[in-house]
């Protein structure tokens, strides 16, 4: 596939990455794809056969650039760093809770322990929510500044806009297939924070909520007026 390691070189050189990302495609039918790595060294880009097989060069190159950007700036590691400190945060409140209950026999001592341990206790199941619902959060945030890296190194939006929209579409269309498709492949739940597209939006699992709130991408309206664009069979003139 040399097409597509040519773009991923040419988006490698924009960005002024030190290494070349190790390319991968993944045998599937569905649109996607995903960057990964810890660092620029370690850092590799993944898409799948349908999506290399229905987009145009353009679009593809618009793809590989959000993925790049997202290598550029360091996603991968910051996400997991934040996922490490919130669970760090919990294993505190855990050691905190025991010991407060557990290491006093002084009564009124035990009494004033007692009421930190409902507090900690209150904490230890507010915080899990509370960590989740900003891990989500600056999941989404990412997402929106992979786009505009992906305006900045291929100095335009209709690429990446296009691309966006025949992905959504295309799961839309083929929702049931795709569904089967997911769940085939391995570690989907893991990879659907990573995929440029979260496939839940298109269907294949029900959301908790109807706003963008517990979703690790924004949705697409809020990315395409990110971008600057609007889709022309919603604002084309009657002629």
């Amino acid at each position: 596939q040399k097409q597509l390691y040519n773009v991923v070189e040419e988006m490698k050189i924009s960005a002024g990455l030190a290494y070349m990302p190790r390319v991968f495609l993944i045998n599937a039918d569905y649109m996607n794809a995903f960057a990964s790595g810890y660092s620029e060294k370690s850092a590799m880009v993944a898409i799948t056969k349908g999506l290399m097989d229905k987009l145009t060069r353009d679009e593809l190159q618009a793809v590989m650039a959000h993925e790049v950007s997202h290598i550029r700036h360091l996603d991968i590691k910051l996400t997991l760093t934040a996922s490490l400190l919130a669970n760090l945060s919990l294993m505190v409140l855990d050691v905190l809770f025991y010991n407060t209950l557990f290491n006093s026999d002084d009564r009124e001592e035990s009494k004033g322990r007692n009421g930190l341990a409902v507090i900690i206790l209150i904490l230890r199941y507010v915080l899990p929510i509370i960590s989740m619902l900003l891990l989500l959060y600056l999941s989404r945030r990412r997402e929106l500044m992979a786009d505009a890296g992906c305006v900045e190194l291929t100095r335009t939006n209709e690429p990446l806009a296009r691309a966006l929209i025949k992905i959504s579409d295309d799961h839309t269309q083929n929702r049931d297939a795709y569904t089967k498709a997911y769940q085939q492949t391995a570690h989907e739940n893991v990879r659907r924070e990573a995929y440029i597209f979260d496939p839940f939006q298109a269907g294949i699992k029900a959301s908790l909520s109807p706003t963008d709130l517990f979703s690790t991408h924004p949705s697409l309206a809020t990315r395409l007026a990110a971008l600057g664009f609007k889709r022309r069979d919603e604002n084309a003139d009657h002629q």
